[in-house]
């Protein structure tokens, strides 16, 4: 009898031990071996994924399981899909695969920023359902749209009519799915607004649970007001806020980074949820009506040229662009304006200012440089890089433990203009440039800056961690390798060391080829 016992407990031990070397589930996808960063900012570790359907099924030992296929990810850096936090995702519509952002590690973008977003919106959102995108995406319902809706251009503040149907139209676009609301305060008309009606139109977006991502109203010798702005409406309106594209602009502003962060820190202390989102460049992009004084654009720019024609009007506009030239984005120096988009005289785009200025035989000096302004505002405006920026402020940002990764670029093809180099490199150059090469952010802190704390900023409970139940958005990427290649001379380069992309469990990146498929999903608060 004792040895009938024994005979059968080694051979239920020999079955238990075959079984855990085996895995019952067969897998669509194992990526073996790879350095799992789990989007937790914790250290790494040594695992294998196993993806069945768009899900992550088990996170384990995997070698021996079935699975239609393998990828082999040893040496390479296994990380959640990363989510860019400000994106200019207008051109969606023909450029449906988001190449130039999925080719960085992107698998959600959050369009709708600075103001301004797609409207109507709900029919927005259900088109890009029917074309297919290649990327996740999620949007934000923007001040500046709803105000023209409702006010047009007019510099004014609104009635109690048009207070209402603003708030109507936010608590509209909350409830077909966006995720929050955004403001460009530098931007007409939002330029236009007092704190007051921010405040409501945010409460209507914090009552649905959403978020309020800022352009602050000013980010050169405004800057501090500005940010204290953003804060009041945090505690006014009961919202999450995010200084989004967080910087500091002009020289003489140059090092407030130290006042700025710490006033963050402040706030929260005071229990506040402020975020900041930020690029990795030392130079910004957007229009060149940035130069110009709000108030002369007011109405339009047939109203701008009938100032402009008018001398006492001019002189004014002048003299604020000059303004801004000196101490804003101008930087001081007109070859610290360079042209990016210039549909009425193309062969500007990348040149300067101060190119211009010598190509029409003027000496290159602010005054100057104000009526080219001006001129190029007449012929219908251009999209510039504005190299304002110093590199400390940049750093320091980055390094705030609640600051985020994000591009604030737009989806490009190769050939078109000559874009600011964040539209193909943001997620490759923090990996490389200020994680290898710099040491500004460990690797596993920079990895959290772009998944897991953009994910639990947004409320997605579904992406943003590499744990078992997540949707299969990954990427792999070879530590040692990754750059970004896009420089502001050369803007139409992708980037390196970009090696797989995973969006839903479909191969988006595979072994760095570009498969161009649609496999992401519109995301909508609340309905998801």
């Amino acid at each position: 009898m004792k040895h009938s016992f024994r005979a059968y407990t080694i051979l239920l031990l020999g079955v238990l031990i075959v079984g855990c070397g085996q895995n019952n589930k067969e897998f669509d996808i194992v990526i073996l071996n790879g350095t799992v960063y789990d989007g937790s900012g914790e250290k790494p570790y040594t695992a294998d994924i196993g993806i069945i359907g768009d899900q992550i099924a088990e996170i384990g030992h995997l070698s021996r399981s079935a699975s239609k296929r393998k990828v082999e990810a040893k040496g390479l850096a296994v990380a959640p899909g990363f989510i860019d936090m400000h994106a200019h995702i207008d051109p969606i519509m023909r450029l449906s695969e988001s190449e130039s952002a999925v080719r960085q590690g992107v698998t959600t973008s959050l369009g709708g920023p600075d103001g301004t977003s797609p409207w109507p919106f709900g029919p927005y959102l259900d088109s890009l359902e029917t074309i297919g995108v290649g990327m996740n995406v999620a949007y934000l319902i923007g001040h500046n749209t709803v105000r023209r809706n409702v006010m047009k251009l007019d510099n004014r503040q609104p009635n109690a009519n048009e207070l209402a149907e603003m708030t109507y139209q936010i608590k509209q676009g909350m409830q077909e799915g966006a995720f929050g609301i955004s403001t460009g305060l530098k931007y007409i008309p939002g330029s236009f607004s007092e704190i007051d009606e921010v405040i409501t139109l945010s409460k209507a977006a914090s009552e649905e649970g959403g978020i309020y991502t800022s352009h602050l109203r000013e980010e050169g010798l405004g800057l501090m007001a500005a940010v204290k702005e953003a804060i009041t409406i945090s505690e006014k309106a009961d919202i999450p806020v995010i200084l989004t594209h967080h910087k500091v602009i002009g020289q003489p502003m140059w090092g407030k980074s130290v006042q700025t962060l710490a006033m963050v820190d402040s706030a929260r202390n005071e229990g506040l949820d402020i975020k900041i989102d930020q690029y990795p460049y030392t130079a910004s992009y957007t229009g060149i009506s940035v130069l110009i004084p709000g108030w002369a654009r007011a109405g339009g720019n047939n109203e701008f040229k009938r100032r402009v024609n008018t001398p006492a009007l001019r002189d004014s506009i002048k003299a604020g662009i000059e303004f801004n030239l000196i101490t804003d984005r101008g930087g001081g120096d007109l070859s610290r304006v360079q042209f990016a988009k210039v549909s009425w005289m193309p062969e500007l785009e990348g040149k300067t200012l101060k190119d211009w200025a010598i190509m029409k035989g003027l000496e290159p000096n602010v005054s100057n440089g104000a009526d080219l302004v001006i001129e190029a505002q007449v012929n219908g405006g251009a999209s510039c890089v504005f190299h304002a920026m110093d590199e400390a402020d940049v750093e320091r940002i980055m390094q705030h433990p609640f600051t985020m990764v994000a591009s604030d670029g737009r989806l490009v093809t190769p050939g078109d203009g000559h874009p600011h180099p964040r539209w193909y490199g943001t997620f490759p150059r923090v990996l490389g440039r200020y994680v290898r090469e710099r040491g500004t952010l460990t690797l596993e802190n920079a990895i959290y800056k772009m998944t897991g704390l953009p994910a639990t900023t947004l409320g997605l409970t579904d992406r943003g961690f590499l744990k078992e139940g997540q949707k299969a958005d990954i990427v792999l990427f070879d530590p040692n390798t990754v750059k970004d290649n896009a420089t502001f001379e050369e803007p139409h380069q992708y980037s390196d060391g970009i090696e797989y992309v995973f969006v839903n469990g479909s191969v988006a990146v595979d072994n760095g080829e570009f498969k161009g498929i649609k496999a992401g999903k519109v995301l909508r608060k609340n309905k998801q």
